[in-house]
């Protein structure tokens, strides 16, 4: 009989590709799986899975980890084993050595990185987030986009409210280069007040004008205002016309980001109508305090890298959108500028365990089936992520261990709780092969992750 690294055994073993959900024995061998089986088969390493789920691991297609080891620990606590980064026109600013490095260094989770606008704009000398680009500029970008894609760069990435000065023409030219590598062009879009649909109809043009497959970003923080019903109507329009738009949607209404961006100017602000005293300061030194009017001309002028938590939006519409069969789920986790993992938004610690609490086991809203396929088969199809998002023999063995009946994200908000609070009821996952949580714990200094070079 076969002895096999690790065997996983007596499990609930869910497959979103196949639709499938049996009794069985998954056994790994190195870095894949190698069977899968009602069988009785034997591992050198065996985990008792009775009474768990266990599926693909997850796959975060829109975060801003991008190396931060401690983020990586608080995404594969939830079950995340890949980890999209560069999102919102960020990404590093040397993608050739960022791969290299993370493959010496190893991660606790594997990593894929978009090439960021922003990064594209800095190259060619535009660092002022309010002007256009010239022709010349938009050409040597253009040079710059081909050969980060020939690196291994997965897609481009748009952070438009973060650039408002980007024309339309400049994002037609660089998302026309990455329809021709056939890659994904996400896009945080260039919101301009509460009820701005112009915004969403412009990133469907993208998608109409270049042929390109659209992400549209984080689409409750964009929509989620009331509006959530018309914007999905947009969508679905535009994908019932042939066109290849989707959609990640996170598991909060209240976004944060740096308080020195374009978002948080004072006109900005005006024109959504927010109020300081609704904005926390997550991270540094004046952590846990709400906006007052001398608070925040000190830390635009002095402070401009400490993250903002704004309270905005309508609950209800989280859900609305992710039962669309379009939308993935993502957590747009991010560092603190100290890299203190026990700053900032809950999202970072609680985005995948609240999706499977609220909406499939509280709300019954959707199928557990369904929802595993939104975290796993759907986001790898989009990206073309052949080997993984599949429990299938041959493929990647990264694996998530749950159990449905007690998952549960146990992150708040600074002053209510902590925000990397670990969840509950997620045992075991595994990446590459290899157990990076076991009973719930992560195990330290195991990095199995790979960055993913996409050639």
């Amino acid at each position: 009989m076969d002895i096999y690294d690790l065997l996983i055994k007596n499990g609930t073993l869910i497959d979103p590709e196949s639709n499938t959900m049996i009794h069985g024995n998954v056994g790994i061998n190195e870095c894949k799986i190698a069977i899968i089986t009602k069988e009785n088969i034997c591992g050198k390493r065996e985990i008792d899975a009775q009474g768990y789920i266990v599926c693909p691991g997850f796959i975060d297609i829109h975060g801003h980890i991008d190396g931060h080891r401690e983020c990586g620990e608080l995404s594969v606590f939830q079950g995340v084993t890949t980890t999209i980064g560069g999102n919102c026109g960020f990404s590093p600013e040397d993608l050739k050595k960022f791969f290299v490095e993370q493959d010496k260094k190893g991660f606790p989770i594997n990593q894929a990185q978009f090439i960021g606008h922003f990064n594209l704009r800095n190259n060619v000398g535009l660092t002022n987030p309010y002007i256009a680009a010239t022709n010349f500029q938009i050409k040597c970008m253009e040079n710059i986009e081909r050969k980060l894609f020939e690196e291994g760069a997965i897609g481009l990435s748009f952070g438009l409210e973060y650039a408002p000065g980007a024309s339309f023409e400049e994002v037609i030219a660089l998302s026309s280069i990455a329809a021709k590598y056939k890659k994904l062009v996400a896009i945080h879009t260039r919101l301009d007040g509460p009820d701005d649909i112009d915004s969403l109809k412009e990133a469907v043009k993208i998608a109409e004008i270049t042929g390109a497959s659209v992400q549209i970003s984080h689409f409750v923080y964009q929509y989620g205002t009331g509006i959530m019903t018309e914007a999905l109507e947009i969508v679905d329009d535009a994908r019932k016309n042939g066109l290849n738009v989707w959609v990640d949607s996170g598991m909060y209404t209240d976004f944060a980001t740096s308080i020195g961006t374009s978002v948080f100017d004072e006109d900005h602000i005006k024109k959504f109508n927010w109020k300081l005293n609704d904005m926390l300061v997550s991270t540094g030194k004046y952590k846990g305090e709400r906006l007052t009017e001398k608070l925040y001309k000190e830390l635009r002028n002095n402070y401009k890298n400490e993250t903002i938590v704004c309270f905005t939006g309508v609950e209800d519409e989280i859900y609305e959108v992710l039962l669309k069969d379009y939308v993935m789920l993502s957590s747009d986790i991010g560092p603190s500028p100290s890299g203190n993992r026990s700053e900032g938004h809950p999202q970072n610690a609680g985005t995948f365990p609240r999706f499977f609490r609220k909406m499939v086991r509280e709300q019954k809203s959707i199928s557990l089936i369904k929802a595993i396929e939104k975290c796993t088969l759907l986001p790898a199809k989009v990206l073309g992520l052949t080997s993984k998002g599949r429990l299938k023999e041959g493929l990647d063995a990264d694996i998530v261990i749950f159990d449905i009946e007690t998952i549960s994200d146990k992150s708040d908000f600074l002053g209510k709780g902590k925000p990397d609070a670990k969840p509950e009821g997620i045992h075991y996952v595994i990446v590459n092969g290899t157990i990076v949580v076991e009973n719930g714990d992560i195990i330290d200094e195991v990095l199995p992750g790979k960055p993913i070079i996409d050639k």
